[in-house]
């Protein structure tokens, strides 16, 4: 296969879950393996270049087939190449998913896709026998009654081309997407609307074709089913955000004064990833990686756990899913 097979470009610009989704006859996956790591933060965490630095050496001990990151990796400023060169170490290949705040400081969503040599602001791509689609939730919703904050919405462009996407593949499909569309807080506002696309898919095909789905954003680690399709939300590498109510200085004076953003956050000691194995007949492994709380935990600090939807950990859960 070569490179232009290998890509369908849209736009420019230890945990162990198991099941068995059913697969069309015509199915030929050889399996494949492949890393996920979300929400690094390099712009907030003192230490982001380490964290990247220990997934990306892993990585190459392991040597999955591809390595992916599901957002809110960098801003595309000068200062942040040094990022891009520990992530350009990895020797297959690596994707990119467009995050909200890989646009902060007024930076373009394009800006991000160059500085990244990313593929595009949302493109499919097919390997092993398996179909994967990145998609770009930073759209803005034109309707004057949406919400406030970072733009969470896939637009009716976009929409489409995921439509004819999926009608054109007939290999099972994993989705990726930097905001959930299973998580009402935060996650995509047409959330609802992008999970009957992928429904319709399969109801189309007459099999399971859209198996799973992964996320990043929320800095959380759940898992849900809905309507046969397998949604894994990737925590955070870094750190989840308590706000100004619960900041504390959690390195030291030094570390806080030149990375003022991280005493609004609980980080993780160390960094946390996944990898993710998907077997011959449709079984998919996910083994991840579990550290602790830097300084005083959420318990500790009696964090109002209303604006979460699930508990705050700083770990990737091991689940077994049929």
């Amino acid at each position: 296969m070569n490179r232009k097979e290998f890509l369908k470009v849209g736009a420019l610009g230890a945990t162990s879950l198991l099941f068995m989704p059913k697969l069309s006859a015509a199915n030929k996956a050889t399996g494949l393996k492949f890393g996920v790591i979300t929400d690094l933060h390099h712009d907030i965490m003192h230490d982001g270049l380490e964290r990247l630095e220990a997934f990306i050496d892993s990585m190459n001990q392991e040597k999955p087939d591809f390595i992916i990151q599901l957002g809110d990796f960098c801003v595309p400023k000068e200062e942040n190449k040094e990022l891009m060169e520990v992530w350009e170490k990895y020797e297959g290949q690596a994707f990119h998913v467009l995050g909200n705040h890989d646009t902060d400081g007024g930076y373009s969503r394009e800006q991000a896709v160059e500085f990244w040599k990313a593929k595009g602001k949302y493109y499919s791509f097919d390997q092993n026998g398996y179909h994967f689609v990145v998609l770009d939730g930073n759209e803005h919703n034109d309707s004057p009654d949406r919400p406030g904050g970072y733009a969470r919405y896939i637009g009716a462009e976009q929409q489409k081309w995921l439509r004819e996407d999926l009608s054109n593949t007939a290999l099972p499909t994993i989705i990726s997407c930097h905001q959930g569309m299973d998580n009402d807080l935060g996650g995509l506002e047409n959330g609802t609307a992008i999970r009957y696309i992928l429904e319709e898919a399969n109801e189309n095909a007459n099999f399971d074709k859209v198996i799973l789905v992964l996320s990043g954003h929320h800095h959380q680690d759940y898992y849900n089913q809905i309507n046969g399709i397998h949604y894994v939300q990737i925590n955070s590498a870094s750190y989840q955000w308590l706000g100004d109510d619960y900041k504390t200085i959690r390195y030291s004076k030094e570390v806080d004064k030149a990375y003022p953003w991280i005493k609004f956050t609980v980080p993780y000691k160390d960094p946390i990833w996944a990898m993710i194995h998907i077997k011959g007949k449709g079984t998919i492994t996910i083994e991840g990686k579990a550290t602790e709380f830097v300084g005083p935990s959420p318990k500790d600090l009696k964090v109002d756990m209303s604006n979460y939807v699930y508990p705050i950990v700083p770990k990737i859960s091991d689940r077994k899913i049929k």
